[in-house]
């Protein structure tokens, strides 16, 4: 598959070297000194699973020197995708995937903004991963996982692809019954425990022994439950 990795931080960065060392035609979009060491030496990857280096078939900061990509992997902040989907429509046509895999609950709805519905593919992950040098990606720990679908939910013969692709990959994917449902399902753990425990910087324990942050955790899953519901998704059971 000719595959895009639209920014190769710890997301882009593993998940794209490893569809590339499964012998995927995989393009790189990185910025400066990365971009840089990412030509000289390939990009680097240490793992819990095992470490190797790959060669894309292209690194560049120019995304019209990308041939025709069939899946874009998103691997950017929530807040820079618009820019991202007008930079890549100019090469994509009516066949490309764009997978988004950011946090938050609203990157569908801005990719919807510039992108056309039928080139969209709903999407989150799991890894713990970031960039520790130029060039060089670590995967410190949990097990990669991605999570994706068509909008509508179908088992289309595009995500039974990528399925496969994924699986050829040895990346650990689901495609769920509701993908939307998942999405804020996510969104609705860093909000509540991720969000507060980076904003009080203790441990879930110590969270969970103050009635105080406890208060504060419930009351935000249940604002983030009454607008997943409002929005037609079932966000039961907080």
């Amino acid at each position: 598959m000719r595959i895009l990795i639209y920014g190769a931080g710890g997301i882009g960065g593993y998940f794209g070297g490893r569809l590339a060392q499964a012998g995927n035609s995989v393009s790189i979009i990185a910025r400066g000194k990365h971009l840089e060491a990412i030509k000289k030496n390939g990009l680097e990857v240490e793992s819990i699973n095992g470490n190797f280096t790959v060669t894309p078939t292209l690194a560049t900061d120019n995304v019209k020197k990308v041939e025709t990509p069939e899946l874009i992997i998103l691997g950017i902040k929530s807040w820079q995708i618009p820019d991202a989907a007008r930079e890549v429509k100019s090469i994509i046509n009516e066949n490309t995937m764009v997978l988004p895999l950011q946090n938050g609950a609203n990157n569908v709805e801005n990719l919807l903004k510039v992108l056309s519905k039928k080139n969209i593919l709903g999407g989150l992950c799991h890894i713990v991963s970031f960039v520790s040098a130029p060039g060089k990606i670590v995967h410190a720990g949990f097990e990669p996982k991605i999570t994706f679908g068509e909008l509508d939910n179908s088992k289309s013969a595009r995500v039974l692809k990528l399925e496969k692709v994924l699986i050829d990959a040895k990346i650990t994917n689901i495609i769920p019954e509701a993908i939307d449902l998942e999405i804020w399902k996510k969104f609705l753990f860093i909000s509540t425990i991720s969000a507060l425990g980076g904003l009080t910087r203790v441990s879930l324990g110590k969270m969970r022994e103050s009635a105080y942050l406890m208060d504060v955790m419930r009351k935000t899953a249940e604002e983030i439950k009454n607008v997943a519901n409002a929005k037609g998704i079932s966000l039961e059971h907080v």
